[in-house]
């Protein structure tokens, strides 16, 4: 049995995205739903994300969206989930995901899913949830990102111990386990170390 009753899913919106992109949207959906978890996610219907609400559906699962009002009357919103919270803004939106979450997974996507991704690391990072935190490296779509994040600990702008704060894997059950046994460390082990 999972630790986690549902995990957020940040992904890319785009319809232009490769096929390869779209499969592992589907995959994610499918694993996750599989395994009895529920899936957290922006609430549209396009792209990425309507692969992932459409395979985890397709499979049984849970699927919650949450989607901003402004985006919701563009009838970018999904009509057939579990449940959908239309909110004022972007900061709702982000802020009642990681409520919802017991952990998070980033897919391939542009700003929006990059800007996701930090903000629920940067909140793992300061304790303000101890919810892990992973990449679903799809065709070394996130290797740039992370010799970043190593590049960015070299340089001492990230601490040796939390270099590894995200979890990383090329495989979705794999990354589903690794996110079970990872822990978050605690505020005070890193602080205040010199």
């Amino acid at each position: 049995m999972s630790r986690f009753k549902r995990v957020a899913v940040y992904c890319g919106s785009s319809n232009d995205a490769k096929p390869e992109f779209y499969a592992a949207a589907w995959e994610i959906g499918q694993v996750l739903a599989g395994r009895g978890i529920g899936i957290v996610y922006g609430g549209g219907s396009v792209g990425m994300m309507g692969a992932v609400a459409d395979a985890a559906l397709d499979a049984g699962g849970e699927v919650i969206g949450v989607i901003p009002g402004k985006l919701w009357e563009l009838e970018l919103g999904h009509a057939n989930l579990t449940d959908m919270f239309v909110v004022d803004s972007m900061h709702a939106r982000k802020s009642m995901m990681m409520h919802l979450a017991d952990a998070f997974i980033a897919l391939p996507g542009g700003y929006g899913t990059l800007e996701e991704l930090f903000e629920a690391v940067t909140w793992a990072q300061l304790n303000y949830h101890r919810k892990p935190v992973g990449l679903l490296n799809v065709e070394g779509y996130f290797d740039h990102l992370v010799r970043f994040v190593h590049h960015a600990c070299d340089e001492k702008f990230v601490r040796p111990e939390l270099r590894n704060l995200m979890v990383v894997h090329t495989e979705v059950g794999k990354l589903v386990e690794q996110l079970e046994a990872a822990q978050i460390p605690a505020l005070e082990s890193w602080l205040k170390k010199k």
